[in-house]
C-alpha cells in the first residue's frame, strides 16, 4: 500500500490532522516533539460510487479503497544535522511515497510557534531547506562510494556519477529533485537514492476559522499563495481542529454541527482525494451480493496488474476480464441487460484499466 507522510514544523497541527483522518488518539499536545514514533493509519478514500454500486447489487458488505497516512514528528531547522532528533525523523520520511506538509496559516498566541512568529512561506522554506540538505548529504556519500569505480572506467558508475552531479547542481540552485528534468534511465538511479525532495508534495494549509486566518490580504499570505501558484504546487486548505471535532460525530450530528458553526468546507475528504491523486492512484470496483469493494491501483495499470490488487496470482493466471464502466452498469440495470446491449466488454491482457471500471476477472 502506498503511503503519505504528514510532516511540518512543530505545533502546526500535524497530529490533530492525523486524529481527524484516522479517529485515533494520537497525542496532540501544545509542545514540540510530542509525537516521537510515527503513527500509521489506513484511511478510507471517500467515494460515492462505492455506496451506489453496493445498493445496486444489494451487497451484504462494502469495502472502500484505502490509502495510508503516517504521522511523523515535527521537523525543525537543523534537522539535517540531527537537531531535534532530525536524522531519525528524516529516515521515516524516506520510507513514504509522498509528503503532506502541514503549514500553519493562523495566528494564535496561545499556540507556540517554533520561530515565535507565524510565517507560512518561511515555514515552507525551512522544511524545504532541511530536506534538500539531507538529500545533498546522501548524494555526497554516494559520489564518494562510486569514485573508485569511476576511476576504473566502469560505465555504470560513470553514468551514475553524471546523474548524481546533475542532481547535486539542481539542489544547490534551490530546486527540489521532483522538479528536475530526468529521463527514465536517470530516474532509476534517483529512485534508488530515496531522495526526500524527489517525493511528490502536497501542502496542507491549516487554518483556524475562529482565530486570525492568514489570507491573501496579509503580506505573509500573499507571499505564500504567490509561491504556490508559481510552483504549480498541489495544496488543500483544512481546519484540522474542526475536522477533528467532526470526526467524533456521525450522520445528522455532524451535519447539525457544521450548520451551527457555518462550516461548509469538505477539508478531510478533499485532502484524502488530493493525496490519492498525487500518488497517481485510481479505483476500480468489484460488486455482487456478497460484497462491493473499491480496489486501489496505479493509473496506467493493465488488467492483469490491476488483478494483483485482489491476489498476486491474478497476474500470472489472467485469461480475460469482463469490464463495464460503473455508470453504464447502473443505466443498464443488470449485468444481463448490459451483456445484451454489448456494453459489458471482454478485455485482454493489454487493456488499461480506467478509474470507475467494474471488473470481473477470469483466471
Amino acid at each position: 500500500m502506498l503511503s503519505i507522510g504528514i510532516v511540518g514544523l512543530p505545533n502546526v497541527g500535524k497530529s490533530t490532522l492525523f486524529n481527524a483522518l484516522t479517529k485515533k488518539g494520537v497525542p496532540a499536545e501544545n509542545f514540540p516533539f510530542c509525537t516521537i514514533d510515527p503513527a500509521v493509519g489506513v484511511i478510507e478514500v471517500p467515494d460515492k460510487r462505492l455506496h451506489t454500486l453496493s445498493d445496486f447489487s444489494h451487497s451484504k458488505k462494502k469495502v472502500p479503497a484505502t490509502i495510508e497516512f503516517v504521522d511523523i514528528a515535527g521537523i525543525t531547522k537543523g534537522a539535517s544535522e540531527g537537531e531535534g532528533l532530525g536524522n531519525k525523523f528524516l529516515s521515516y520520511i524516506r520510507q513514504v511515497d509522498a509528503i503532506a506538509q502541514v503549514v500553519r496559516i493562523f495566528d494564535d498566541p496561545k499556540i507556540i510557534h517554533v520561530s515565535t512568529k507565524v510565517n507560512p512561506f518561511s515555514d515552507i522554506e525551512t522544511i524545504g531547506l532541511e530536506l534538500a540538505l539531507a538529500d545533498l548529504q546522501v548524494i555526497t556519500k554516494r559520489l564518494q562510494s562510486v569514485a573508485r569505480d569511476v576511476k576504473s572506467r566502469n560505465k555504470e558508475a560513470i553514468f551514475e556519477e553524471s546523474v548524481l552531479k546533475k542532481t547535486e547542481e539542481l539542489l544547490l540552485t534551490g530546486t527540489p529533485v521532483r522538479k528536475g528534468n530526468f529521463n527514465e534511465k536517470e530516474l532509476v538511479v534517483i529512485k534508488n537514492l530515496q531522495l526526500l525532495t524527489g517525493k511528490p508534495m502536497l501542502y496542507v494549509l491549516n487554518r483556524k476559522a475562529d482565530n486570525g486566518e492568514i489570507t491573501k490580504d496579509d503580506e505573509r499570505g500573499k507571499a505564500l499563495y504567490e509561491y504556490l501558484e508559481k510552483e504549480k504546487a498541489h495544496y488543500v486548505i483544512v481546519d484540522a481542529r474542526i475536522e477533528d471535532d467532526l470526526s467524533a460525530l456521525v450522520g445528522d450530528e455532524q451535519a447539525s454541527y457544521k450548520e451551527m458553526i457555518s462550516y461548509n468546507d469538505d477539508g478531510i475528504n478533499a485532502l484524502i482525494q488530493k493525496a490519492y491523486d498525487l500518488l497517481g492512484l485510481q479505483t476500480f470496483f468489484t460488486t455482487g451480493e456478497d460484497e462491493t469493494r473499491g480496489w486501489t491501483i496505479l493509473k496506467g495499470a493493465t488488467a492483469p496488474e490491476a488483478g494483483m490488487a485482489i491476489h498476486t496470482d491474478f497476474k500470472e493466471k489472467f485469461i480475460r476480464a469482463e469490464v463495464i464502466f460503473w455508470e453504464d452498469l447502473l443505466k443498464a440495470g443488470s449485468y444481463a441487460i448490459a451483456r445484451e446491449k454489448g456494453i459489458l466488454r471482454i478485455e485482454g491482457k493489454e487493456y488499461i484499466v480506467k478509474d470507475g471500471d467494474v471488473i470481473e476477472f477470469k483466471i
